[in-house]
């Protein structure tokens, strides 16, 4: 019986990201990708406040904790890298699905029909799941953008290009629910913890 899922799924949290990078702290997969969940779910949620959406939050958050699972297998490939040219976009293509075949065989076959659209990479035939990957997209370059913005309060200045890429990479989404997490709740990661707190106190 095919039951190596959730073990495997569990040695995210021993995959290192960033790792062109010098880093004051490391940030592993597992962390990232709770981060990017949290923020997805966010987005989906603004969506449907302020922007007339219908959208499953729950699900995209659920996306979002999966979607760099077939880091596990592959590692973590330096974007850098990985979109140097087309031939080698496509190659570590292929080697994301053959992770992701690897990862599904690993489930037991009544259980592979739910747990595989999550491990889907974008690709989806359901419209609205073609949606929420698009706002886990964004909650993945944010969540990059967070790490850069922490990274650059310490005084590390190797993450100042990948900061202004990536808030070029997250506005050229377009996306009115991104914006609104953009200038509404980018700010705070600026803060120190008291700062925080004071200002939640004042807001309310």
């Amino acid at each position: 019986m095919n039951n190596q899922f959730y073990a495997i799924i569990s040695r995210m949290k021993l995959i290192n990201r960033w790792g062109l990078m010098r880093n004051t702290r490391n940030e592993n997969i597992s962390e990232h990708s709770l981060e990017t969940a949290i923020i997805a779910h966010g987005l989906a949620v603004i969506k449907n406040t302020y922007f007339g959406g219908n959208l499953n939050a729950e699900r995209c958050a659920v996306m979002g904790i999966f979607h760099d699972a077939t880091e596990i297998l592959t590692g973590d490939m330096p974007t850098p890298v990985k979109y140097f040219n087309d031939e080698i976009r496509n190659s570590y293509k292929q080697v994301e699905n053959n992770a992701k075949e690897n990862l599904i065989s690993m489930l037991p076959d009544e259980m592979k029909s739910e747990i595989s659209p999550y491990l889907s990479l974008g690709d989806y035939s359901r419209e609205d799941d073609a949606q929420l990957w698009i706002l886990v997209k964004a909650a993945d370059k944010i969540s990059a953008l967070i790490k850069c913005i922490e990274e650059r309060r310490t005084g590390n200045t190797d993450f100042e290009s990948a900061e202004k890429s990536s808030l070029e990479a997250i506005r050229e989404m377009n996306l009115p629910e991104v914006e609104y997490f953009i200038n509404h709740f980018l700010p705070g990661y600026g803060l120190t913890l008291d700062e925080q707190t004071y200002a939640s106190k004042d807001e309310g």
